[in-house]
């Protein structure tokens, strides 16, 4: 077998098509939950600790004034940038709810799923039925 034919053999394979719609939805779905977060839920956390740009937050670590920009503290020298830190933390946090959500939801659905009839059971071959009838024949 050919190294094409059998790459061909592997890409057209179920689980992996089922792979790559999921890492591309799962691309897409990140992008809306990150904009869930810096436009949503880091301005309210923002709000709360009394800062305008919570992602800026950060320890100058040699020295710099703390009113510089975040990217201007950078180039000044090593930085702390724990508001970027935190908002990931939350980003992460709220899409793993939000996939824990999901998974539940789609558990739930399978076990509600009526449960299939039982196979009617498989008709006697005939060689057993009549080994049977000679088996009874030999016992009379």
């Amino acid at each position: 077998m050919s190294f094409a034919s059998e790459f061909k053999e592997f890409a057209l394979k179920g689980n992996v098509m089922d792979l790559a719609v999921g890492v591309i939805i799962g691309g897409a779905f990140g992008k809306i939950v990150s904009s869930l977060v810096d436009d949503v839920v880091m301005p309210v956390v923002s709000r709360i600790f009394g800062g305008l740009d919570f992602s800026s937050y950060y320890f100058g670590l040699a020295g710099q004034p703390s009113g510089l920009a975040l990217a201007e503290a950078r180039k000044a020298g090593a930085v702390l940038a724990y508001g970027s830190f935190i908002s990931v933390a939350i980003n992460f946090i709220v899409l793993a709810f939000i996939i824990f959500v999901m998974v539940k939801q789609v558990n739930r659905l399978k076990r509600e799923a009526p449960p299939a009839p039982p196979a009617p059971p498989a008709p006697t071959p005939e060689d057993v039925l009549l080994l049977r009838e000679i088996r009874d024949a030999l016992k009379k």
